[in-house]
């Protein structure tokens, strides 16, 4: 179906097949122009300097010594450019001044100079706007049809750049005479009246053609004495130039230009008509045997290396016929790259398929019409878009097409435009460089055109309306220590096109900006860069990001340095406060245990403690508590309590006392500690009557296990330390027996996030038999407290243990 390509200079392809070959090899030669001209006008200017002679005799000069030496003149200008290594012109004696002092050398120019890259601003040679005068026109020429409207194309195009007033174009005719096919500028009757040159001799477009070489006619008066002129009267025009189109066999055609101004052609003039007349050859060369009603299986395969270089979906169709000779279906014979069916398959993956095996829906429509018409009559068929639905992974989708045909020989070559398709791929490209906070940039060295895409105005913060930024204007905007890193970045990619992926800080009204531009060039023969693309990208919100996560990781490691500190000054502190004795403790005729296990990750300590003294009385206190919190002021708070608790109990105050005490405690310095909080459980042993009073403050019951059997010791009032002024505090007193097992222990041990606190209580009771009957005496509160692994907060246990009898 269709292409982007459009619409071709013939019907024809093999004729677009000589069109690309002719195209490329002019490519070559436009890629060498700017370098070549370049060299010649520098040698041209030495021999000017040293010979003193005008800029046409030396470029005659360049002419004959390279003849004689049998050279070619870019040979010859090297040569004379590298004899004058060294060689210093000296200027006329009367122009000499022996006082003068040499200029100061001019100070380098700077990189964000528009001029130093800009091709067409060198100084009047202008290759690279030639080279883009002829792009040009190689495009106008896919469009036209007629020799008259090659002959406008070239007066227009050529008006400027070489002074052209009119055009005219000749081809050879019955019996060597010329025929006029095309003109512009010359007026009607002019052009009646020279419609038709006899084979006389004076004609200079008969001699172009009959040498193969231009003929220049520079001097009116000498011309005029050797040819006959065009013109009414013939020195409207004083300068003219006839050029042979190029051909592989006899010329056929020439092409005549007409200056209204005096003066020769210049080197640069003259390689512009040659290649603006070659560029058309092929669009006035007589060769109709290439359009015979039957291509062989060779043209076919032309066709297909054709298709090959064309950007765009296309194919050659050949009709498929019934025994009644009506067409019934096309087969696809050659197929473009970028053509592509319904069911994914593209380009020569196509070849051999049949156009309604890809296409079914497509017959009996107005396009399969048009296909039918054209066929029959020639006709090229260029229909109305139209939707067509096709069926992708089961789900149908519309797309708009347009269709071009043509006949060649006995098949179509048809091209298609998905137009669809270039709109999402313009959406997804706009949605591409919003996300990414980018956008694409294209400056044209040649035309010195520069071009944004929307995005980028929007990373320079710059109004639409102001145009892309030029080169100049970019150091404004530049912070001062960017300046030298982005000038050598520019000097690289626009000097040297070498490519370029840069970060760079702009300051805007809305602040800092920073930036990162990623070029790179296209260069000519010559290796000089002749265009530029690729994209700015805003990092400004990345950047800060950056900033915020350096600064907050470096926040963190002070933090952590603090932390580590407090950690090992607090694991000192409660080393002294708190030793864990490393054998059983015997007190008041119990067996004591103790296992203190810390938290398994983080840096702080926790303010889990317990006491185990023997009292003046000659019984025992027990204690274990809890500080809310970790670190410093936690174990502070600790050490608070621990002293207290042994200073109170030990001049005999009662258990709930002592706990009234602590909790007024808390409360009293609870601006200084920002409101501390703790739980504990206390019991007092008298062994006398083997009776332990116990009191708690919001902490966790006892456990006891007597006769294999555990179960959680009935809870008396008490409330939280630290939470409430009138908190009551009662006790109890339970009967000890020989074989009993009681433990006081922190929540460390039970707690497990997403569990409930009772789970935890009932796996702990379960766990604690089992070992009681199972673990060595001495080492049950160490073997509970060490099977809680990657515990998430300090575990402290303490086993009293009655001895058997």
């Amino acid at each position: 179906m269709t292409s982007g390509s459009g619409a071709t200079a013939t019907p024809e392809v093999l004729a677009l097949a000589k069109v690309v070959s002719r195209l490329r090899a002019e490519v070559v030669d436009l890629e060498n122009l700017a370098a070549t001209t370049a060299v010649v006008e520098r040698a041209k200017g030495v021999l000017m300097g040293r010979e003193g002679v005008t800029s046409d005799a030396a470029y005659q000069l360049l002419l004959d010594h390279a003849a004689r030496q049998r050279r070619t003149l870019l040979e010859e200008c090297w040569i004379t450019l590298g004899r004058t290594g060294g060689h210093v012109v000296s200027p006329p004696p009367e122009a000499a001044d022996p006082t003068a002092r040499a200029a100061p050398p001019a100070p380098e120019a700077s990189p964000f100079r528009t001029s130093r890259y800009v091709a067409a601003a060198d100084g009047g040679t202008r290759p690279p706007g030639d080279r883009a005068l002829l792009a040009g026109l190689a495009r106008e020429l896919a469009h036209v049809r007629t020799p008259e409207e090659i002959a406008q194309l070239l007066r227009t195009l050529l008006a400027d750049a070489a002074d052209v007033d009119a055009v005219m174009i000749y081809t050879v005719a019955s019996a060597g005479s010329l025929r006029l096919i095309g003109h512009a500028g010359t007026g009607d009757a002019l052009a009646d009246q020279w419609s038709h040159i006899p084979p006389l001799s004076g004609i200079a477009g008969m001699e172009a053609i009959a040498s193969g070489q231009p003929v220049w006619l520079e001097d009116p008066e000498s011309d005029a004495a050797r040819y006959l002129l065009i013109g009414d009267p013939p020195e409207r025009w004083p300068s003219r130039a006839w050029l042979p189109v190029p051909t592989d066999g006899n010329v056929t055609a020439v092409v005549g230009f007409f200056r209204g101004r005096h003066g020769p052609f210049d080197v640069r003039t003259r390689a512009l008509l040659r290649r603006a007349v070659r560029l058309c050859g092929g669009s006035l060369r007589e060769d109709r045997d290439r359009y015979r009603d039957a291509l062989r299986r060779e043209d076919v395969d032309a066709i297909q290396t054709v298709l090959d270089a064309l950007s765009g979906p296309a194919a050659l169709l050949t009709p498929l016929f019934t025994a009644e000779g009506e067409v019934e279906d096309f087969r696809i014979d050659a197929a473009a790259p970028e053509s592509l069916d319904v069911t994914g398959r593209r380009g020569k993956e196509l070849v051999g398929r049949r156009l309604l095996e890809n296409y079914p829906t497509v017959a009996g429509t107005a396009l399969w019409e048009g296909y039918l018409d054209t066929l029959t009559t020639g006709e090229v068929y260029e229909g109305e878009p139209f939707v067509y639905e096709e069926v992708t992974a089961g789900v149908p989708q519309e797309s708009v097409y347009s269709v071009r045909a043509s006949r060649l020989g006995e098949r179509l070559v048809v091209s298609w435009i998905r137009h669809d398709a270039a709109e999402r791929e313009t959406r997804l490209l706009d949605d591409l460089q919003r996300l990414g906070n980018l956008g694409w940039a294209h400056w044209d060295l040649v035309t010195d055109s520069i071009t944004w895409s929307d995005q980028v105005y929007a990373v320079f913060d710059r109004d639409p309306a102001l145009g892309p930024m030029r080169l100049e204007e970019l150091p404004r905007h530049l912070l001062a220590e960017d300046l030298p890193r982005m000038g050598a970045a520019v000097q690289r990619l626009l000097g040297e096109g070498v490519a370029v992926d840069q970060y760079f800080r702009i300051t805007t009204e809305r602040g800092v900006r920073h930036l990162r531009v990623v070029a790179e060039a296209q260069r000519d023969a010559g290796g000089s860069p002749v265009e530029v693309h690729g994209f700015f990208q805003d990092l400004t919100e990345l950047r800060d990001a950056e900033l915020a996560l350096r600064e907050s990781e470096r926040a963190n490691l002070v933090q952590r340095g603090m932390l580590k500190a407090e950690r090992a000054l607090g694991a000192r502190l409660q080393d002294t406060l708190l030793p864990i004795p490393e054998q059983s403790l015997e007190l008041a005729g119990l067996c004591v245990d103790v296992a203190y296990v810390p938290v398994d990750s983080g840096l702080n300590v926790g303010g889990d403690w317990y006491s185990a003294i023997e009292l003046p009385d000659k019984s025992a206190l027990f204690v274990v508590g809890d500080v809310a919190g970790h670190g410093l002021a936690a174990v502070g708070t600790m050490a608070q309590l621990r002293f207290t608790t042994k200073g109170m109990s030990v001049t005999g105050s009662p258990l709930p006392d002592v706990l009234d005490r602590l909790n007024a405690l808390l409360l009293h310095t609870a601006s200084d500690t920002g409101g501390a909080t703790a739980t504990a459980v206390m019991g007092r042993y008298e062994p006398w009557t083997h009776r332990l009073t116990w009191v708690r403050a919001g902490h966790l019951p006892p456990l006891l296990i007597r006769d294999g059997e555990a179960r959680f010791l009935p809870q008396p009032e008490g409330t939280l330390l630290g939470a409430a002024s009138d908190s009551t505090y009662t006790q109890d007193v339970i009967e000890l027996r020989p074989g009993d097992h009681l433990f006081f222990y922190t929540d460390g041990l039970v707690e497990e996030p997403g569990q409930d606190i009772d789970t935890g209580l009932v796996q702990l009771a379960d766990t604690a038999a089992r070992l009681v009957r199972e673990v060595e005496s001495g080492m049950l509160a160490k073997t509970l407290a060490d099977l809680r692994p990657r515990n998430r907060d300090d575990i402290c246990v303490l086993e009293i243990r009655v001895p058997e009898e």
